[in-house]
């Protein structure tokens, strides 16, 4: 007895500290089954920390998280997208139910001991599952940013009083498409919901075509020119044609088209004659005939040419007869260059039997800015592509080659005033000008040519008519500055 007495108080701290594991125990239990009751601690939803909380807690911090507007920003324009305009939604069930299955897979009692050993493992993170309405945000987009905040280009304009153009200015367009894409990732987003709208620029568009006559217009009126003036240009990309004639003001009809002297501007429809029946291997007396007639406006070469390619004595009139054949029904030469040249035959045309306008045009060679315009172009189209009027017309007499030819013939014409002028030194001008003088008085200047430039290639043809007199200065410096003014409407200004 006296020994059970010595080992009680023993079995007494035994119980007791038996009791207190039992209580502590539970207690961890208690709190344990509470924690599981939540999500795991160190959750991490769509980028959201859930972990601990139950699940109406945690959907309200996802659902705020993303609710945030993106910022999205259009020059120095901010404008607030809700995420709720494009139908933006949050799957938080299917988040959530994916977070519960990370914490109900593990053994309960292994959890219980994992944290009575304080032994955890971090969840795995759960990505987010979201949905919007793409059609909402390009609706949004086109008619909320893109229509209040796109800008049009702006042409560029005439400075007044002047044939130089003002710089247009660009403007700039959503790009829609893009901007999509960048929203979608920004609405998915919690750190990075600024979103800078990718632009294009739009470059300004010349002024209208047609405006370029007003601008021609404005520029004889400044020049105080109150002869006739007859202008043909065509736009060679596209074949728009401006063609018109002034005077005093006002316009004058051109139907038909306004006769005028061609003077050397004839040795254009000569060289294509000459080419016609040319041959493929031309002598090189023929050529150089044909190089000092356009280059050196001879017209004894032409003459010499005429006899020695086309025909004998009645040469010019065959040249009239391939120009009735490509529908140019006013140009025509009549004789020989040569001093005393016999008139072979009174050619009267639509142009040269209009009552209400007459330049006196000589009996001998006759052209319009139109037919001459024409002429050109089918020069330019048989050389670039093989097409126009001259190979339809003249089938196997005709070949690019030759065309291409002509147009190098035009070009080594140069004579720095005229056309030439208003275009800058190194513009390839293929032309032919022409003007004859009378006893020292000049009544008809006119200038034809095909003008190659970065912005475009055109024909232009001017003729100026006075029928008391053209002062040389004033009505060259007309004819450069109405030149410049096309070469400039053609290559804008940046």
């Amino acid at each position: 007895m006296r020994r059970q007495g010595l080992f009680s108080p023993l079995r007494w701290v035994s119980v007791f500290f038996l009791l207190a594991a039992i209580v502590l125990s539970a207690f961890q239990l208690v709190v344990y089954s509470r924690i599981r009751s939540t999500l795991t601690s160190g959750l991490v939803i769509a980028g959201v920390p859930v972990g601990g909380l139950d699940r109406q807690q945690a959907a309200q911090r996802i659902i705020e998280a993303y609710a945030t507007p993106v910022e999205l920003h259009y020059d120095d324009a901010v404008i607030q997208l809700n995420p709720s305009v494009v139908d933006f939604q949050l799957d938080t069930e299917s988040m959530l139910a994916a977070g519960d299955s990370q914490r109900t897979q593990q053994v309960f009692w292994q959890g219980f001991w994992d944290f009575l050993w304080n032994r955890s493992s971090k969840p795995e993170e759960i990505p987010l599952s979201s949905s919007y309405s793409e059609a909402r945000l390009r609706t949004y987009l086109e008619e909320e940013i893109a229509r209040r905040y796109d800008k049009s280009p702006e042409s560029a304009t005439p400075i007044v009083g002047t044939v130089n153009f003002e710089s247009g200015k660009p403007g700039t367009t959503l790009d829609i498409d893009g901007a999509i894409l960048l929203i979608e990732n920004a609405l998915k987003s919690l750190t990075n919901r600024v979103v800078t709208l990718p632009l294009q620029q739009t470059e300004p568009s010349r002024p209208a075509f047609q405006n370029l006559q007003v601008l021609l217009k404005q520029t004889i009126d400044l020049a105080g020119f109150d002869g006739l003036s007859g202008i043909y240009l065509l736009d060679l990309q596209n074949i728009q044609e401006i063609h018109f004639a002034y005077r005093q003001g006002e316009e004058v009809s051109v139907q038909p088209d306004i006769a005028f002297t061609a003077s050397s501007i004839m040795k254009i429809p000569i060289m294509v004659s000459v080419y016609r029946r040319l041959g493929e291997n031309p002598d090189e007396e023929t050529l150089k005939l044909l190089e000092d007639m356009i280059d050196k406006s001879g017209n004894e070469a032409a003459d010499w040419l005429m006899d020695r390619v086309i025909a004998d004595n009645r040469s010019p009139l065959a040249i009239r007869d391939d120009m009735l054949v490509l529908g140019l029904e006013n140009t025509f030469l009549a004789g020989y260059f040569y001093e005393g040249a016999p008139l072979l035959t009174l050619v009267e045309t639509p142009a040269n039997q209009r009552a209400d306008v007459n330049t006196d045009p000589d009996p001998y060679s006759q052209t319009t800015p139109t037919d001459i315009g024409m002429l050109l172009e089918d020069i330019y189209q048989c050389a670039t592509s093989s097409g126009g009027a001259l190979m339809a017309a003249f089938p196997g007499e005709i070949t690019q080659a030759e065309c291409q030819q002509m147009i190098d013939y035009l070009a080594l014409n140069k004579i720095g005033v005229l056309i030439e002028a208003g275009v800058p030194d190194g513009t390839k001008v293929a032309h032919k000008h022409g003007w004859v003088s009378t006893n020292g008085i000049i009544n008809t200047i006119g200038d034809a040519g095909i003008v190659y430039t970065p912005g475009g290639n055109f024909v232009l043809v001017i003729f100026l008519h006075h029928p008391e007199q053209l002062v040389w200065d004033p009505a060259s410096k007309l004819l450069a500055d109405l030149s410049r003014a096309v070469y400039n409407y053609y290559n804008l200004p940046e």
